[in-house]
């Protein structure tokens, strides 16, 4: 199983949210790059970006920030984020990330996935299915979609994206472990790579994770950048 600490970028800034909420952020720094050297030369195996100001606005301001990021990191990168148009998806890639990340227009258009595989190949085509209570939320998770996560799961999969990044809303930046059950009931129905994100609050979480057959990632975010999990002798305890 691969490590993805999270940069969640804002205004160019380093930043967590808890629940995905922009009025609950704390700045951890201006300086991404740093962060991205950071992460690497402690034991991460890929970088997790989010760009949440395009997730909640649709328009990318941290393009910049996600070059920067990509030039210093050394490690293969992912960027999430307001990956709703064929456009944006070029940009991110011409910023120098490996795989884009698409979430809430994934929910809304299948068809639109399937294109994207078609255009840049499944393995640098990721959907990020945020779920609440078993339920997609879209717009930054500002919007119940109606739609059942394992559903959109399968949908995304047979359009041919290589990876999906489950997360679980109600964990996530909040420290209390992940959606375990709800991870085992995916791998269980899936066949394409399935990264867990959200709640991870432990060393002991990843290590459980990294028991799962099959589970190709996780993500941790808030546990690195409280100092809940320290990644080097997190990194020694899996290898």
């Amino acid at each position: 199983m691969i490590l993805l600490p999270a940069i969640d970028l804002m205004g160019g800034q380093v930043v967590r949210l808890r629940q995905g909420k922009a009025s609950d952020k704390t700045v951890y720094s201006n300086d991404p790059a740093a962060f991205a050297k950071k992460w690497v030369e402690e034991g991460g195996d890929f970088l997790h970006i989010v760009d949440l100001d395009a997730a909640f606005t649709g328009v990318s301001q941290n393009l910049e920030a996600v070059r920067a990021i990509t030039a210093a990191a050394g490690v293969p990168c992912e960027l999430g984020g307001g990956m709703r148009t064929e456009e944006a998806i070029a940009r991110a890639f011409d910023a120098g990330v490996a795989r884009i990340v698409i979430g809430t227009r994934a929910a809304e258009s299948i068809d639109f996935v399937a294109s994207m595989v078609q255009k840049f190949g499944g393995e640098r085509i990721a959907v990020g299915i945020d779920a609440r209570n078993g339920e997609v939320s879209v717009k930054g998770w500002t919007e119940a979609s109606g739609v059942k996560a394992l559903d959109l799961a399968k949908q995304v999969e047979a359009a041919g994206a290589g990876t999906i990044i489950y997360t679980d809303i109600a964990t996530d930046g909040m420290l209390v472990g992940p959606n375990f059950a709800e991870m085992e009931h995916l791998l269980g129905e899936l066949k394409c790579q399935l990264i867990a994100s959200g709640g991870v609050s432990c060393a002991e979480d990843v290590i459980r994770l990294n028991g799962m057959n099959g589970l190709y990632g996780t993500i941790i975010g808030k546990a690195l950048y409280d100092g809940k999990i320290d990644l080097p002798a997190l990194v020694k305890a899996l290898r």
